[in-house]
């Protein structure tokens, strides 16, 4: 039996969510008895050889950028740094689920700020989802609540740096090919984890340690292959919403490894985030189907992915 494209979009990007949060929760239990630096630089070792063979394989490599691209990988690459940090030093403190549905606010922050920075439209419609969406964020963090975190700030910090490093995304060229795209920013956060190592050094690891480094970075390779075959395997109407399967993927394994279960508060915040995330999506969708219209999506070359 022949599955149509939708179908297969959606089970890659089904897959790819899964990855994407086995690899979260594994650098969140890593993180517990390693040092957030040594763990990113590990980690990196392992998943840069990944990266280039499959670039290699797929003829996915171009080491002459263009100057302009240059720039825009080099911006993209450092926003994805800072990201990175934010994230996993947050991710160390706050719950799996909690701060993964803060994350699904991303496609909700990208569509505002191409229309203020990219002066793309945006009708009310959208609009009134934004806000309704990042409604739910608060819901999910609650600032002047008894249960608030600053690390939730430090969560909104590395949504901020994805819609950075996305926006840089969308001026890079669609001719340099994503396996490019992706080694350099693994390359960038690879140095960045060496680099916080060297005042302290590498400590000792363990034999448990290594094995969630490399399930961590077999799941992060898996996680940019499949939101590459999902992107361009079906309509992006049909196959987008299904990122927001990356919330069931943390509340589960957030719940087995960790012991946390998000609050009725919370659980309202994810239903507000994935109802508006899932209708911005319908909404850019029809608007590319109608003559002179533009859409805000983020090319099928540059997948949109959480903070490596």
């Amino acid at each position: 039996m022949r599955l149509s494209d939708n179908l297969r979009g959606a089970l890659a990007m089904t897959v790819a969510m899964a990855a994407f949060t086995v690899n979260d929760a594994l650098m969140k239990a890593v993180t517990q008895t390693m040092p957030l630096f040594q763990a990113i630089a590990l980690r990196g070792l392992v998943s840069l050889p990944l990266l280039f063979l499959y670039g290699w394989a797929v003829g996915g490599l171009r080491f002459r950028i263009p100057r302009r691209d240059g720039g825009l990988l080099a911006l993209r690459a450092g926003a994805d740094v800072l990201s990175t940090v934010a994230y996993l030093s947050a991710l160390m403190v706050l719950p799996l689920a909690n701060l993964v549905a803060i994350l699904q606010s991303v496609p909700l922050a990208v569509t505002l700020a191409a229309a203020l920075v990219l002066k793309e439209p945006l009708g009310w419609r959208r609009l009134s989802a934004i806000l309704i969406g990042f409604c739910g964020v608060l819901l999910i963090v609650r600032p002047g609540a008894e249960g608030f975190s600053l690390w939730s700030l430090v969560g909104l910090a590395a949504v901020a740096c994805v819609v950075a490093r996305d926006l840089a995304t969308r001026r890079i060229g669609s001719d340099l090919p994503a396996a490019t795209i992706a080694l350099w920013t693994s390359g960038a956060v690879t140095l960045l984890g060496l680099a916080g190592s060297l005042p302290s050094g590498f400590g000792p690891v363990t034999g448990g340690e290594a094995l969630y480094l490399g399930g961590a970075a077999v799941a992060l390779m898996v996680g940019y292959l499949s939101i590459v075959l999902a992107m361009r395997g079906g309509d992006i109407a049909a196959v987008s919403p299904f990122r927001y399967t990356a919330l069931l993927w943390a509340i589960a394994l957030g719940w087995l490894l960790f012991g946390d279960l998000p609050d009725g508060p919370a659980l309202l915040g994810f239903a507000v985030i994935t109802a508006t995330g899932i209708f911005t999506i319908w909404r850019e969708a029809r608007l590319r189907r109608l003559p002179r219209e533009a859409s805000v999506d983020i090319p099928p070359d540059s997948p949109y992915t959480p903070p490596t």
